[in-house]
């Protein structure tokens, strides 16, 4: 069964610099590749991944940021927002809470759960990968 996701940029960073495989960040990368997830994005948030991935800061190859941004596009959906009424601290984060919320049974994979609203769909990576352990 697929299940749909919006990834958070946070989660793309750390699983690409983390040196484990087995981190969750990772395995939800590689889920990517094999299609057992289907992330959701739309322009704002490709825009997003682009810019991040491509600070000097982190020193990501191109030949691996261009991949994920493929795979993601390949393999995603590109979705409309969908409003809410919600506070976010940092307001480039509801983009990818609206983007969840236009799915029904999608998630939002953050490391930064604080930032969003607290509901079922808002997920940390652990969390993510024990839902779709279970389906």
């Amino acid at each position: 069964m697929k299940v749909y996701v919006v990834i958070d940029t946070n989660v793309l960073v750390s699983a690409l610099l983390s040196r484990h495989r087995d981190s969750a960040t990772s395995i939800i990368l590689a889920n990517l590749f094999s299609e057992t997830i289907v992330p959701l994005y739309n322009d704002e948030i490709l825009n997003e991944y682009e810019e991040v991935l491509h600070r000097t800061k982190f020193h990501f190859p191109e030949s691996e940021v261009r991949l994920i941004l493929s795979a993601i596009s390949e393999f995603g959906i590109s979705a409309d927002r969908i409003k809410c009424s919600e506070n976010f601290p940092d307001p480039n984060d509801i983009i990818f809470y609206e983007v969840a919320l236009s799915k029904e049974g999608s998630f939002l994979v953050t490391g930064n759960t604080k930032h969003f609203p607290k509901t079922p769909i808002v997920v940390t990576p652990a969390e993510f990968l024990e839902i779709i352990n279970q389906k």
